[in-house]
């Protein structure tokens, strides 16, 4: 387009008065720039839950976006595994749900080849000898090679040593083949896997839906206050911290001179070189970016060694969890279906304690009444609750807020009418103070708070860049500390997830021979049909590492422990310790801690089979041993993003929508519960009439019956009868407004009153303090306007008509949202409140229904 421009006014300028300005226009690359960057659905905002999660979007591949798929359009065909995807696309690590099979991830060796595709390294093999040559090839390169796998054996000199080794073709067969006819090999066997899939120990011995539910959710891990690099690893985390970006490297060869929380200066040959730490920073997901040195002054480095951990790393390796002694048992019921129960141990030591940043922004527009104002003159506000903002009427740094506290103060002013000559004079002698303003201050939302840890302010007059309109703009960064507690999700890296259950005190939980209580028990029944046995295997390893391994005598050994006789163990994935290496070292465990905690050893059995890795665990509220012994260990588990805070929500009354006069739904409004069709044939089924019959006035968008019904319960009166519903007067409307000519009588066959509220009920209002306007409009708490609210909710409320479905409810409960819900689609779907048409109300109407 720029180019046809350009030859255009080439043709037509003067020759003599041509510039470059004139003849080039920058516009359509600005637009074309501005339209990639901004709307495409492949410019995507970066998920930074931890570490991991930033380094898989990164490596993220999709058949979605311009010049793609669609996800409605896409065949089983398109989302399968495909031969060629070996070693260039990770078989496991995809998205459950509509998106499976359309969004990959890259596999740990892939490169994109300047022609844009995948290519994958292969080992030259000469006359049955493997090369050090390594060849990148892309999936039709490959097509005529016979391809070895990399954990072949090979002597001394390279040569393979067996004499048929299994090999892949084109097909993606696999067939017998000499030595000689062998033309590659594969570098590794994690070259299959994506990054996140070679990080799950016993990888080979886990049922293909569960890996990929272990590889997704440890990239929903929050990183906690200490870190913990998992016992068992598979070798993988060092080179993936590293990858991320987000530990300090060091620049230069040279001596660490000063060194504090902020900065680390090295003294390096050509002079001192200063390198500076990111300190509580907020992500995307609101978990804390943060680094802390690791390193101490007068210590020598090298170029490219880690200097500062980052939020998910530790020592330099990656670390999304904590390694803690776990039980497989069931426990008074309380770990029914995937429940977890906790000891409180892990609560007191802040063991699972993760900090969270919520970021809360204010703009000061101008309206068509005049420019809104930032202050701390807000009218009808005590000074107990301006007491934490300043003189510009901003919150200061180092407040603790709770829900409902001011974070700035801000006053809108209202459409004033004509002034009386009083009215006149007291605005001549106090000037701005005596004008009309309404409150639109920004306060910390329901059920959140924390402390203030950072104020960002914008202005105009300060030459800010902001959108037009906006003058001033403020943000506020609030951190909470976060202890794990009931309702929480945690998982392991095999797709074992579950939700706390109960948080049980230290001397409750079961315990050891020795009087260790464990940390966590889960339920033995999610391991038989799950088919994910890794995280039996990881438990024993885990035993016997976290309890000092035994001396082999190796440099390994020497090398591996630390953190106080822990061994830290890697088995990389499919060519990582056997079960009889697990076996062996459970046996040699045994050997050097006789007597202490007895495991049953059975010598006469074959490798493999000999220790049976259980343990007599003894009541923690009688103190007698349990009937049979139990699997114990260490697993690493993981601390995910749902957690109950953000999902608890409970309403008693709140805002309702314009058109249905239904509450909103979802936390984000403060929403009511929706009580839907089936719902309501519940309550039919059980004969609840007066249930139901509220449930469907006075709780939902019975407008005159819910406020009388307020005043009622306030002054310990009866409730009335209900009215008719708001949903009904709607279908009047629509029936009008289809030329059908409907009128509403009663029995007795006179005209009904279909009346709005009348002056007892504004009076009712007036006197217990509610302000139906308010709720009417559907006004949220951040003072947001009522209809950008509700426009942005109500997606059917324009035909409230277009399906059977029952109304949202005002309901006096505790209530927690979906687990595993994309909050995105629960806006969505908590959107279209609509009618239960059937339970309206039993009204004859006229013929022309």
């Amino acid at each position: 387009r720029m180019e046809r421009v350009v030859r255009e006014r080439l043709t037509t300028e003067d020759a003599d008065t041509i510039t470059p300005q004139t003849i080039i226009n920058i516009r359509p690359v600005v637009a074309a720039q501005k339209e990639f960057f901004g709307s495409s659905q492949l410019s995507q905002f970066m998920d930074q839950t931890n570490s991991l999660a930033g380094l898989t979007h990164r490596r993220r591949l999709s058949a979605l976006g311009a010049g793609g798929l669609t996800r409605e359009r896409a065949p089983i065909e398109v989302r399968d595994v495909h031969p060629t995807h070996y070693g260039r696309m990770c078989p496991i690590e995809t998205p459950e749900g509509p998106n499976i099979g359309l969004i990959g991830s890259l596999s740990s060796f892939a490169e994109v080849s300047e022609h844009g595709f995948v290519t994958t390294p292969y080992r030259r093999v000469v006359d049955g000898r493997v090369t050090d040559e390594v060849v990148h090839l892309d999936a039709t390169q490959e097509e005529t090679f016979l391809i070895g796998q990399s954990n072949a054996p090979v002597g001394e000199d390279g040569s393979l040593t067996e004499e048929s080794i299994l090999c892949r073709t084109q097909a993606g067969q696999y067939v017998e083949a000499t030595p000689a006819e062998v033309d590659l090999i594969d570098v590794s066997p994690e070259q299959i896997w994506s990054v996140a899939t070679a990080m799950i120990p016993f990888l080979e011995h886990d049922d293909a839906n569960r890996a990929l539910m272990g590889s997704n959710m440890q990239r929903q891990a929050v990183p906690l206050l200490r870190t913990d690099a998992p016992v068992v690893g598979t070798g993988v985390e060092r080179r993936a911290a590293l990858d991320t970006g987000d530990v300090l490297l060091a620049q230069a060869d040279g001596r660490v001179s000063y060194l504090d929380a902020e900065r680390i200066v090295i003294e390096a040959a050509d002079g001192p070189k200063e390198q500076l730490l990111n300190k509580f920073m907020r992500s995307n997901q609101g978990t804390l970016i943060h680094q802390k040195p690791i390193v101490r002054t007068g210590d020598e480095v090298s170029e490219g060694d880690v200097l500062a951990d980052g939020s998910s790393t530790s020592l330099g390796e990656m670390a999304l969890g904590k390694n803690l002694m776990v039980a497989f048992m069931s426990w008074e019921g309380y770990n029914f279906e995937d429940a977890i129960i906790l000891s409180k141990r892990l609560v007191q030591d802040d063991e699972l304690t993760s900090i969270h940043i919520e970021e809360y922004e204010i703009d000061a527009r101008t309206t068509k009444l005049g420019d809104e104002e930032i202050t701390r003159d807000i009218p009808n506000r005590s000074e107990e609750s301006l007491r934490n903002l300043d003189d510009r009427g901003i919150v200061r740094v180092g407040a603790e807020v709770g829900s409902g506290d001011l974070l700035v103060g801000k006053v809108t002013p209202k459409g004033e009418t004509e002034l009386t000559a009083e009215e006149k004079l007291i605005r001549a002698i106090f000037k701005e103070k005596a004008r009309e303003v309404r409150d639109t201050s920004l306060k910390v939302p329901h059920g959140e708070g924390g402390v203030v840890i950072d104020v960002m302010t914008f202005s105009r007059e300060h030459g800010d860049d902001l959108p037009p309109g906006v003058n001033d703009l403020v943000r506020v960064f609030v951190a909470k500390k976060r202890k794990i507690s009931e309702g929480d999700k945690l998982a392991g890296r095999h797709g074992n997830k579950g939700v706390i259950s109960k948080i049980v005190d230290q001397h409750d939980m079961p315990f050891l021979e020795d009087g260790t209580p464990v940390d966590v028990i889960l339920n033995p029944l999610g391991v038989p049909s799950r088919m994910n046995v890794g995280q039996i295997l990881e438990t024993h390893l885990g035993w016997a590492a976290a309890q000092g391994w035994y001396d082999d005598g190796t440099q390994a050994y020497q090398e591996a422990q630390r953190d106080g006789g822990k061994v830290y163990t890697a088995t990389p994935v499919f060519d990582g310790a056997s079960v009889e290496d697990v076996d062996n070292a459970l046996v040699e465990w045994q050997k050097g801690h006789k007597g202490r905690i007895r495991m049953d050893i059975d010598e006469s059995r074959r490798p493999g089979e000999r220790a049976s890795g259980k343990f007599t665990l003894f009541n923690g509220r009688t103190g007698e041993p349990f009937a049979q012994q139990v699997t114990v260990g260490y697993m690493y588990i993981l601390k995910l993003l749902h957690l109950v805070d953000d999902k608890i929500h409970a309403r008693s009354t709140g805002p309702y929508s314009l058109v249905t006069q239904q509450p909103l739904g979802g936390k984000a409004q403060f929403g009511g519960q929706r009580f839907g069709e089936m719902e309501v044939w519940a309550l039919e089924a059980y004969g609840a009439a007066y249930t139901l019959q509220e449930m469907l006035t006075i709780k939902s968008d019975d407008t005159v019956g819910r406020v009388k019904a307020y005043e009622a319960i306030v002054k310990g009166e009866n409730i009335a009868e209900p009215s008719i519903p708001e949903s009904f007067k709607v279908l009047l409307k629509e029936m009008q407004s289809l030329a059908l000519d409907v009128n509403v009588i009663s029995e007795e066959g006179a005209p009904a009153d279909v009346r709005d509220e009348d002056d007892d009920l504004l009076r009712a209002a007036e006197e217990l303090g509610i302000d139906l306007s308010g709720v009417r409009a559907g006004e949220s708490g951040n003072g947001a306007a009522a209809d950008e609210q509700v426009e942005g909710i109500d997606a059917t409320d324009a035909g409230p008509l277009n399906t059977a479905e029952a109304q949202v409810v005002d309901v006096q409960e505790a209530t927690e949202t979906s687990d595993d819900e994309d909050p995105a689609t629960e806006v969505a779907e908590s959107g279209g409140i609509d009618i239960d048409m059937d339970a309206v109300a039993d009204v004859p109407v006229g013929e022309g229904e």
